[in-house]
């Protein structure tokens, strides 16, 4: 099946390249940091009426070894500290290719698979080791609101990281 994009292609590509040059939504958004926590997320997060959001679809681990079979973790980086670090490096490459940056994500959504490795329970500190190389830092600090959710598996079995994120832009 084959589809056309011409015109909504050039159309993406220059709101792209209208966005990219407009300040970031970002700077409009209010959060609110948990009280008393240092845990990197935010409580909550306000979006004015100047802002749009912006829903993107559900990430997975992009391929990282091509010479491991599809169903093999490590064809995907391996474990849940690895392939999440990938699904936010593939996000946030969607976000720049749509004008946006990590620091515009005003909501997380993520799905953890249970690793056989640990009992088949979900590998939260794995997941977090790859999370706070985005958010949370010097150069990026702006926080989500985010849930983490274990699932019993997504469409590969191999993947053990989806995440599905909102972003915010200035109108």
């Amino acid at each position: 099946m084959s589809f056309h994009f011409r015109k909504p292609v050039l159309a993406l590509c220059a709101l792209s390249a209208f966005a990219a040059g407009a300040a970031h939504a970002a700077d409009d958004v209010i959060r609110h940091r948990i009280p008393n926590s240092t845990f990197p997320i935010a409580a909550a997060v306000e979006i004015p009426t100047t802002v749009s959001t912006v829903y993107l679809s559900g990430q997975v681990p992009p391929v990282q070894d091509a010479t491991q079979p599809r169903d093999n973790p490590l064809a995907y980086g391996g474990d849940t500290r690895a392939q999440t670090v990938g699904v936010l490096k593939a996000i946030e490459k969607s976000l720049a290719g749509l004008g946006l940056g990590l620091g515009d994500v005003v909501k997380m959504q993520v799905f953890l698979v249970g690793d056989p490795a640990k009992d088949n329970k979900m590998d939260f500190a794995g997941f977090m080791e790859g999370y706070t190389q985005f958010f949370g830092t010097r150069e990026q600090p702006n926080l989500p609101t985010r849930s983490v959710f274990q699932v019993m598996g997504l469409a590969n079995a191999a993947w053990r990281v989806e995440i599905e994120v909102v972003a915010a832009r200035r109108k």
